[in-house]
């Protein structure tokens, strides 16, 4: 009973510690991705509401996490965010597995948003690239074909931006290079742009 006890202390300690490190290391993300990103924040909205206005579509792509980001963002878009209102144009170019499967067996894995862009993209629309890292070959591979389409890019990403700082029209770049920090902010800063695109388009 003594050692069970001792080890059950000693798992309350480190789950403490941990509860304290993370919430810590996440406050100081927060602020500084308060503090420091305001203008890239208005430079992405401005590009998603007007191609919203002009009537264009959004399509969000990233890998694993930012996988997720991207099909949780288009949600909110297409159903809502707050408001009951009419959909926003949206797709998440990571929800079609056979699209998915079929390119990256037949193509290559680093063509299967690339290639999506070319089949239902247009002049107008908006590409919506999510990398932690800014160096993912298939998001960027995206975010150029999009452009030699005549489309903008948006995205958002996390350390010095990578490549993706070149690739897109504006970036919104997490002050932080430890993932879990990124894409935390990534979801809010993702909600935040739902809620933004709700109020400035009045939707009904």
């Amino acid at each position: 009973m003594f050692g069970k006890n001792k080890l059950d202390a000693s798992a309350d300690q480190l789950n403490e510690e941990v509860w304290r490190k993370e919430f810590e290391d996440h406050r100081q993300t927060v602020e500084a991705t308060a503090h420091g990103l305001r203008q890239s924040f208005c430079d992405v909205m401005a590009i998603l509401e007007a191609c919203s206005r002009r009537g264009g579509k959004l399509l969000l792509f990233g890998n694993g996490g930012s996988a997720s980001d991207a099909q949780h963002i288009v949600a909110e878009l297409v159903v809502r965010y707050k408001n009951d209102r009419r959909p926003i144009a949206a797709v998440a170019l990571t929800s079609d597995t056979s699209t998915l499967t079929a390119c990256a067996n037949d193509l290559g894995y680093d063509a299967v948003f690339e290639r999506q862009i070319e089949a239902i993209g247009r002049k107008g629309d908006v590409a919506f690239g999510i990398s932690t890292s800014g160096r993912s070959a298939n998001v960027l591979n995206a975010l150029r074909r999009a452009r030699a389409m005549e489309m903008q890019t948006v995205g958002l990403s996390g350390g010095t931006g990578g490549a993706m700082c070149d690739a897109c029209d504006a970036l919104i770049v997490i002050p932080t290079s430890v993932t879990a920090r990124i894409q935390e902010m990534h979801i809010t800063i993702g909600h935040m742009l739902c809620k933004a695109l709700e109020e400035r388009l009045g939707l009904i």
